[in-house]
């Protein structure tokens, strides 16, 4: 069978240089390595951080539940005694919860860089069809962006919630958002579409977060960003959306009338 890259009329010269493995592993693998570690250890602290505050209320609220009950077994109240084996119980439980999810995140800790082994050699040009206005429309556009994250963090930050901007760290999502009350915690992902309507877009990388954390994750979508902003109602686990997967550049979309 002929090779497919018959069809180009050549290739570069570097496509028939040794594999640099050493250099490879010291200017690419260690420095991804190094990267992945510290957003890594990023995420793990401010999740950690998050249980922290989370659990140590709602173990506060048990203690003074504990202490209400032993003031009623003293007065010898009907069904205290239960109440507060109950409390009691509740407390061990959010006690035992705690130690596990730090325990749990600890282990989440360690990373190293281990079997690494070259499958294939990859040649990358530049996409055919790159000036083409399809292509041209998946570049981000800054000033939207911005727009639809300032109206987000505002809202957000309107209920009393505390708010991370996390856009910058690629972890899939834009902000965090912590109910210090309940606990509630939310990782949003933000579009902002500069018209009324329009298509919102998912990377692979987004929509796999979105997919493992169904629990907490969030769409928030900003419309008019061009003239006066306004937020849709936030979408709870997006992934369960049908998203239309795009092949020729890999990203997920859906229309805004979808949204539901």
């Amino acid at each position: 069978m002929p090779s497919p890259f018959c069809l180009l009329p050549s290739l570069p010269a570097v496509s028939h240089l040794p594999e640099a493995s050493a250099w490879l592993h010291e200017h690419g693998l260690q420095p991804f390595l190094d990267e992945v570690r510290a957003e890594r250890l990023s995420e793990v602290d401010r999740i950690a951080d998050h249980i922290e505050l989370s659990l140590t209320e709602l173990l506060s609220r048990a203690d003074e539940e504990i202490g209400r009950a032993a003031a009623e077994v003293e007065k010898n109240a009907q069904g205290a005694e239960g109440r507060m084996a109950q409390a009691e119980t509740r407390h061990t439980e959010l006690q035992a919860r705690r130690d596990r999810r730090r325990q749990e995140l600890q282990q989440q800790r360690s990373l190293t860089l281990q079997a690494v082994e070259r499958i294939t050699s990859i040649l990358v040009l530049p996409h055919p069809e790159r000036g083409s206005p399809e292509i041209r429309n998946l570049r981000s556009d800054p000033v939207t962006e911005a727009t639809a994250m300032r109206v987000v963090m505002e809202h957000e930050r309107s209920l009393g919630r505390k708010v991370e901007d996390v856009h910058e760290q690629d972890l899939g999502y834009d902000i965090t958002s912590l109910d210090l009350k309940s606990g509630d915690l939310r990782l949003i992902e933000i579009k902002g579409i500069g018209a009324a309507e329009g298509s919102v877009m998912l990377s692979p990388n987004e929509l796999k977060v979105a997919t493992d954390r169904r629990d907490c994750y969030w769409l928030y979508v900003v419309t008019h960003c061009n003239t006066k902003p306004q937020l849709r109602e936030p979408i709870r686990d997006p992934a369960r959306l049908e998203w239309v997967k795009v092949t020729k550049v890999a990203h997920y979309h859906i229309d805004t009338r979808s949204l539901v």
